[in-house]
């Protein structure tokens, strides 16, 4: 990673060794499944964030993202056991996550118009804890609240005008 010739903050490389000891792990879980993949590293914001894309995956995503879900807990616990610190690594494979990246910004979206339109509030659908964060980013960008609300496979984000 290039930063122009300025020295990188320390902050931004612990988050690319991260990201390199994340790689080294999924390199080897690939090699000994017999499966190809490349993986590509990156900083987003204030944490690590590989993916694996190429060849077959979908298998590695899982329905509704179990699999992957556990392939990132065990990649941040890789990280984890290397530097002692905990990880907020996200890992995504063949794109998943950032398809549910753009649908949850566009209904985030939608949902901060309806309030801006004079909607008390909007219950958005329940989701999973990565989709509630896209959302209450979306949310607080726009100038508006958000809040989860409910439990388990019920937690969801209600959208509200900002207090005056």
């Amino acid at each position: 990673m290039s930063t122009g010739g300025a020295p990188m903050s320390e902050t931004a490389q612990d988050l690319e060794r991260e990201g390199d000891i994340a790689a080294d792990f999924l390199e080897e879980l690939l090699d000994i499944a017999d499966l190809d993949g490349d993986i590509d590293i990156d900083v987003d914001g204030d944490r690590a964030a590989v993916e694996i894309v190429g060849g077959e995956l979908n298998h590695l995503v899982g329905r509704d993202g179990e699999v992957l879900d556990a392939l990132q807990e065990l990649t941040r616990l890789a990280v984890y056991r290397e530097t002692g610190q905990r990880s907020r690594l996200m890992l995504d494979i063949g794109g998943h996550r950032a398809a549910i990246r753009r649908r949850r910004v566009d209904e985030a979206t939608a949902a901060v118009d309806e309030v801006k339109a004079g909607a008390a509030e909007v219950a958005m659908a329940p989701m999973s804890a990565f989709e509630r964060k896209v959302v209450h980013d979306v949310v607080a960008a726009a100038g508006l609240v958000s809040e989860s609300e409910g439990t388990g496979a019920s937690r969801h984000v209600v959208v509200r005008p900002a207090s005056a």
